[in-house]
This record gives structure tokens, C-alpha cells and sequence, in this order.
């Protein structure tokens, strides 16, 4: 038979107090105090309608910018002059994807004055009118299909006579560009849908500005009265 081994029992109460014991404590905190994190101003329905005004006043401007860049670059390869309404709706895309860039970041770390933004938006609203103004002119009535092929282009300008070639390289109008073939015409009619989408969105973010700037204000004016 086994004896239990002699030991030590300490008793499980005392006087007045159970015995003490012992408990393993795993929780951690994970939340680190100096991480960065990422998040955009909550400003109900108007900051989304903001965020994504901004979204795709980049994307429209970017394919404005990619298609009339190479509109240039195919007219200044042929040792051609390109138009000054393709020169001016690349020179305002390009300043307003710099000032959409720049405002979305001020925006996002509250640094951003929302009634400027409106005006300035404002600004690009009836740039972009003029633009799109501009470049819809020759194509209201104008039928792509009716045009030449994508060829015809390169034939006209590399078969063209000297004289004529010396006029051409001199300068070249927006609308004999528009008519050279079938692809320039599509292409060209596109950059006019993007400005005039372009338009609609300055629109409606100048709308979403000053509807930002009234709601901020009222709520520092409400933040004074109850400090």
C-alpha cells in the first residue's frame, strides 16, 4: 500500500483571509500610441461626395492629359506646330491635376480652407468650360465615320508638295487636325466627353466646398459656445 509522501500542507484559509493565489495575466495592449494611422476627415455625406469628386477629377484629367500630350508629340514628330486649343487644354489639365493633388492632401490632414477651395474651384470650373468650349467647336455636327482612315494622315503630310509642306510645318489649324482621319476624330471627341465631364465635376465639388466650409463653421462656432 502507498503512503502519500510526507510534506509540508499549507492550509487553504487562515485566521481571517483565504490563501492567496496566483493568476497569469495575457492581456496586452496593442494599440501603439506613436503609429501612424491613415484615415480621412469625418465629415459625413459631403467629405465622401469630396473624396470622390477628387477621384475622378484625377482620372478624367489624367486621360486628358495622356491624350492631348500625344496629339502634340505625333504633330511636333512630323516638324508640325501643334494648335493652341490642344497647347491650352493640356497646359490647364496639367495645372489642374497639380492643384487636385495638392488640395485632396491639405484635405486629408485638415489643413485645407474649404471657402478658398470653392473659389478656386470655382476658377477651374469655367477654365474648364472654355476649354471643352473650345475643342467641342468643329465636332457638334461632325460625323467620324464620314472621315478616312487612320492612314490618311501620315500619306497627306509625307506625300504633301514642298509648298504646301512649308505651310503646313508653319502651322496647322485645329479643325484641318480634327479632319485628318477617322482615329484623331474619335480621339479628339473623347477629350471633349472628359472636358465636359470635367466641368460637371468642378461643379459639384465647388457645391461640396462651400457646403464643407458652412458645416465646419458651425460646428467651431458650436465647440465656442459650450468651451
Amino acid at each position: 500500500m502507498n503512503h502519500p509522501s510526507p510534506g509540508i500542507n499549507f492550509p487553504l484559509r487562515t485566521a481571517s483571509k483565504e490563501r492567496p493565489s496566483l493568476e497569469l495575466v495575457t492581456e496586452f495592449n496593442s494599440a501603439r500610441p506613436n503609429k501612424m494611422r491613415f484615415q480621412a476627415p469625418q465629415l459625413g455625406a459631403l467629405g465622401v461626395t469630396f473624396t470622390l469628386m477628387r477621384a475622378c477629377q484625377f482620372a478624367c484629367l489624367i486621360s486628358v492629359i495622356g491624350l492631348c500630350a500625344n496629339f502634340i508629340n505625333e504633330i511636333a514628330t512630323a516638324e508640325h506646330n501643334p494648335p493652341s486649343e490642344l497647347v491650352g487644354a493640356l497646359t490647364v489639365a496639367v495645372t489642374a491635376i497639380i492643384y487636385v493633388i495638392i488640395t485632396y492632401i491639405l484635405y486629408y490632414d485638415n489643413m485645407l480652407s474649404m471657402l478658398t477651395t470653392a473659389g478656386l474651384d470655382g476658377l477651374l470650373f469655367i477654365a474648364s468650360i472654355v476649354v471643352a468650349s473650345l475643342v467641342g467647336k468643329p465636332l457638334s455636327m461632325l460625323n467620324c465615320a464620314a472621315l478616312p482612315s487612320s492612314d490618311y494622315a501620315t500619306t497627306f503630310f509625307s506625300s504633301a508638295p514642298s509648298p504646301i509642306k512649308s505651310i503646313i510645318t508653319k502651322t496647322i489649324s485645329y479643325v484641318t487636325f480634327v479632319l485628318l482621319d477617322r482615329t484623331t476624330c474619335y480621339q479628339i471627341k473623347a477629350v471633349w466627353g472628359l472636358c465636359i465631364t470635367i466641368c460637371i465635376l468642378f461643379a459639384f465639388s465647388t457645391l461640396a466646398c462651400l457646403g464643407l466650409w458652412q458645416r465646419i463653421r458651425r460646428e467651431t462656432k458650436t465647440k465656442d459656445f459650450e468651451g
